[in-house]
């Protein structure tokens, strides 16, 4: 028995987790966010699905509102990515962050829409924040209304799952005890340190931009040179978001100091002093997969080009596929992409969850003949 399985996605930005979910099979109803601009993307992008303009800080005023807009409250599945800046590693860490209470939202849109599973999504410091206070809130929460909650053991890294960037994310996942599903099993990884996609893998096929700056709608100026180029191809012919950046210089003089894979400490004493955190001056890696993409664009670099990576660079990196139109200024592109969950992540977590539904509805279905039999 396959069913159709209907979703919505709350703090849903551009539509990453959305979009992974809808590969795997399921109907998207609706995302919801408060971000015009990333819900102009998603309205674009996922044909079908209603893009709702809700404030989801004030979720107890909206929830009848988005019942009606959807036109049901018969919701298979809840999926979420409340913002993580009150739980990232290098934000305030601040247990009474009003954006560490977000998840209270999912919680409420679950207890009145009473979905047969949820799905929440965040950075890895979600899981150790204040000693776990946060992680055991969140559990304990969805426990009391009746849900097996199932949290990843570790942070999943999305290079496993076939994309080419090393982001980590951990995730929450509950079914309804009272239909009769168990606790969820997180997919196994799908590929390791011998087969990762990297970026080369991932970006090389695209133009340049040594000459020009490219423009928003483009074509492609060579073949597609790997598997994955070709799966981020397959529905389209026009390049989209492929803009570069006009840089100072000095700034590409910088940049041509630093090698594949270094950053600022590689960089000669006296050059770059203005940025020299962590992640200054990185240059992605052609062979592995690149760092974290981060909503600004300033300080990661081409692997071979002097220049920062354009926005459907970073997006093939995230695994967004060619056909996905990033909407707005290129500052709301960049955080529309930086902010998503890498949708073939997504697809992989999504595919395991209609396996677990459909297995128990199966079950249930059975049961209910037998006993009509009986």
């Amino acid at each position: 028995m396959t069913t159709k399985y209907t979703a919505i996605d709350l703090f849903c930005g551009a539509g990453g987790l959305s979009l992974g979910f809808k590969q795997a099979g399921f109907q998207m109803l609706a995302g919801i966010d408060a971000n015009e601009p990333a819900l102009n993307t998603y309205e674009y992008n996922m044909g079908g699905a209603l893009a709702l303009n809700e404030d989801l800080f004030k979720v107890d005023d909206s929830l009848d509102d988005i019942a009606k807009k959807i036109g049901t409250k018969n919701i298979d599945v809840i999926i979420a990515g409340p913002p993580c800046q009150g739980f990232s590693l290098t934000g305030s860490r601040d247990l009474n962050d009003t954006r560490n209470k977000l998840y209270l939202a999912v919680v409420k849109a679950v207890k009145y829409f009473k979905p047969k599973a949820f799905l929440i999504e965040n950075v890895p410091g979600m899981a150790t924040l204040y000693k776990g206070v946060v992680k055991e809130q969140i559990i304990n929460s969805f426990e009391d209304l009746g849900y097996a909650v199932s949290v990843t053991p570790k942070p999943l890294l999305a290079a496993d799952y076939g994309v080419p960037q090393f982001r980590k994310r951990m995730f929450f996942v509950g079914y309804r005890k009272d239909l009769g599903y168990g606790y969820f099993d997180f997919p196994t990884p799908l590929y390791n340190d011998s087969n990762y996609v990297t970026a080369g893998d991932a970006i090389s096929d695209l133009p340049s931009l040594e000459n020009d700056l490219g423009s928003e709608e483009a074509t492609y100026t060579s073949s597609p040179k790997t598997d994955y180029q070709r799966k981020m191809r397959k529905d389209t012919n026009v390049l989209y978001n492929h803009v570069g950046t006009k840089h100072t210089d000095e700034v590409k003089w910088v940049i041509s100091q630093v090698p594949e894979g270094g950053n600022h400490k590689d960089l000669p004493k006296g050059v770059g002093e203005s940025r020299k955190f962590n992640e200054a001056w990185t240059r992605y890696d052609s062979h592995k997969p690149s760092k974290t993409i981060d909503t600004g664009h300033r300080n990661h670099f081409h692997y071979k080009w002097n220049r920062v990576p354009t926005v459907r660079e970073n997006a093939r990196l995230q695994s967004f596929p060619d056909n996905f139109r990033f909407l707005g200024t290129k500052t709301q592109q960049n955080k529309q992409v930086g902010n998503a969950v890498p949708p073939l992540l997504a697809e992989a977590i999504a595919k395991k969850m209609i396996k677990h539904l459909n297995k128990t509805d199966k079950d249930a279905l059975i049961n209910k003949q037998l006993n009509l039999k009986i």
